[in-house]
């Protein structure tokens, strides 16, 4: 059974950082691309960075660009997401993603709340 929890989500003030972690386990995580996603109240889910499974290229949204960063440690089973110079407007669920080809497993979410 694939698990992947979240964790890290939390209130800070604008400005600050956060950095979130997602561990993964049934399945060989080196293998999966990993992508970080969020959810503000009443909006879409919508997509943040993701890194790829070999290579560990990286793709971010153009609204997170410069301020996060997404990385990952086969290792540990681990995919992280720093978050620098946070917004009111990062304000979300952030849920962390595993797929080959498409999302395919997904967690749980953890809460990320920026206050002004």
């Amino acid at each position: 059974q694939v698990q992947l929890v979240e964790s890290g989500g939390g209130l800070v003030q604008a400005g600050n950082s956060l950095r979130l972690s997602c561990t993964a386990s049934g399945l060989t995580f080196s293998r999966y691309a990993m992508g970080w996603f969020r959810q503000a109240r009443g909006k879409e889910r919508e997509f943040v960075a993701r890194i790829s499974a070999s290579s560990g290229s990286t793709v971010y949204a153009d609204c997170v660009k410069g301020r996060f960063t997404i990385s990952r440690d086969n290792d540990k089973n681990t995919v992280y997401l720093q978050m620098n110079s946070l917004k009111p407007e990062d304000t979300a669920t952030y849920y962390c993603a595993a797929g080959m080809a498409g999302w395919r497993y997904w967690g749980q979410g953890t809460q990320v709340t920026v206050s002004s």
